[in-house]
């Protein structure tokens, strides 16, 4: 305890001193921690952006492709799905519900979906999120379009606008339905998820705007929900197996993981960075213990006469460096914490990144741990320093 009350008495007599490198390793520990929750709030996002969702079942290809197109509506699959096999899988009694997507049009390089009802009614994302409507009602009739949130906010569509769908995707788009638009009922609440970028009209406006060619009633790629968990894995091997139609069925969250781990490497890239930020936090506490101990070699010396050892200076100078760490940790959860709450929305809305603090984790424990063994290491150089000072040295007039 004396150890421990000489160590906050030195650290108060450089109180200017102490907060700035506690305010110092404060901002490293938040910034570490900050983009541990950033990579777990990204990879959260991207894993639910579809829930409740078993299967997505498209033409026979590549899963991560079939993912890509359907739920982030990047890229295109090549091939279709007839009507006829839709309607039944549709129907097949292991089947709860479907939603068919019909994808190959776009209206100024925002993917236009064709779609039905179940997807206003079973669609969800963030395990409980329901697309709902911000204004107007669904896309039900033949040349009714409704907007997701950033389609209406970027070209500044209202209900009533009446806009006009291109066949093909953004530049590479090869004809114009003019003769045929669309008239703007209905505005999706914003979900920050893909739905927010995406046009979506009924499946019935898809086939009278391409009635003339063969693919007028062919779907992109339909989600299945399986009346129980039992029969996603039955079902999934039923339809890869289906011989009347090539086709692929993929579990979305399998599929997901495959896709976060090819990104992998950039996890590890915050990671160095988190990791640089804290080493030099420390090395700026390493600097400030360093600094003073030409300014404490008489209050050094003064503890080795009233009977202090080596061994009790260096365990001074280590416990230092120990409550400066652990202020600018407790400083540093506590900076982060507050900045997630403060720019939750913020990013929300800007970036469609959904952040969170999901409590105190092992990582975290971790992270910490390592930060105080680290000052501790750090603290060692002055605390050698100081242990190698002498008591004469300490004592002798300096001229």
């Amino acid at each position: 305890m004396l150890l421990l009350s000489l160590a906050w008495q030195s650290l108060r007599n450089r109180r200017v001193t102490t907060l700035l490198t506690v305010f110092s390793i404060a901002l490293s520990v938040a910034l570490l921690l900050g983009v541990e929750a950033l990579r777990t709030s990204a990879r959260e996002s991207f894993s639910s952006t579809i829930s409740g969702t078993d299967l997505i079942v498209g033409a026979r290809g590549g899963s991560l492709q079939l993912l890509l197109s359907t739920v982030f509506r990047i890229g295109s699959v090549s091939n279709g799905i007839s009507q006829k096999t839709y309607e039944e899988w549709a129907h097949h009694p292991g089947v709860l519900w479907t939603i068919p997507y019909s994808l190959g049009d776009s209206h100024k390089s925002f993917r236009v979906v064709g779609t039905d009802q179940n997807f206003y009614t079973h669609y969800r994302f963030r395990r409980t999120g329901q697309v709902v409507m911000a204004e107007g009602h669904p896309a039900t009739g033949e040349h009714e379009a409704a907007l997701g949130s950033d389609v209406a906010a970027q070209l500044h569509y209202a209900l009533g606008t009446r806009i006009t769908l291109t066949h093909g995707l953004g530049a590479s788009g090869i004809m114009d339905h003019e003769e045929q638009p669309f008239t703007v009922v209905g505005i999706l609440a914003r979900t920050a998820t893909p739905i927010d970028r995406a046009i979506y009209v009924s499946l019935g406006g898809i086939e009278h705007i391409h009635e003339d060619t063969p693919e007028s009633t062919a779907l992109t790629s339909f989600l299945v929900a399986a009346k129980s968990r039992r029969d996603t894995l039955f079902l999934q091997r039923e339809i890869n197996t289906y011989k009347p139609e090539p086709l692929t069925a993929i579990i979305p969250g399998v599929t997901l993981n495959e896709l976060w781990s090819t990104v992998r490497f950039a996890e590890i890239a915050l990671e160095i960075v988190g990791g640089f930020v804290v080493l030099v936090g420390l090395m700026g506490m390493l600097v400030a213990i360093y600094t003073t101990l030409n300014e404490r070699r008489r209050e050094m010396a003064i503890l080795r006469a009233l009977g202090a050892g080596p061994i009790k200076i260096l365990s001074l100078f280590l416990l230092e460096s120990l409550l400066l760490a652990g202020a600018g940790c407790a400083l540093g959860v506590g900076m982060m914490i507050g900045s997630i709450a403060l720019l939750q929305g913020i990013v929300e809305n800007r970036f469609g990144l959904y952040l969170r603090w999901q409590g105190f984790e092992m990582q975290h424990a971790i992270y910490l741990a390592i930060v105080l063994g680290a000052a501790l290491i750090a603290g060692l150089i002055p605390a050698w320093r100081a242990y190698r000072n002498t008591l004469a040295d300490g004592l002798s007039v300096r001229i």
